[in-house]
């Protein structure tokens, strides 16, 4: 069984400090072919449509569309802060292998 992507507290606490619910926007996760293993993650701030997986805490909001949902079963968005800089990330079990900037991956 598939289970949807899980979203932690810290992803759901950047998002409120951007301020992304007061500007009525969500983070949307998709996954779009490309990128050096085969497939990428697009991460933005973005309107929420009608078919979207919506993932709320917080107040804030991760929408996932119907599209990009299988590839992202049983994942975990997070948000991370590291010399290099601070991020959302994606822990994707579905993933076999993945590029060292961690957006492209491959299944």
């Amino acid at each position: 069984m598939n289970l949807p992507p899980k979203v932690t507290e810290r992803a759901f606490a950047r998002l409120s400090e951007i301020g992304a619910a007061d500007q009525g926007k969500a983070l949307r996760v998709a996954v779009e072919g490309g990128g050096c293993s085969g497939f990428q993650y697009n991460i933005v701030l973005d309107d929420p449509a009608a078919d979207d997986l919506v993932l709320e805490s917080q107040g804030e909001k991760v929408v996932v569309d119907s599209v990009s949902l299988p590839f992202l079963a049983n994942a975990t968005i997070d948000f991370t802060e590291e010399l290099i800089g601070a991020r959302f990330v994606i822990d994707n079990p579905n993933a076999t292998s993945s590029c060292g900037c961690g957006t492209s991956f491959a299944m």
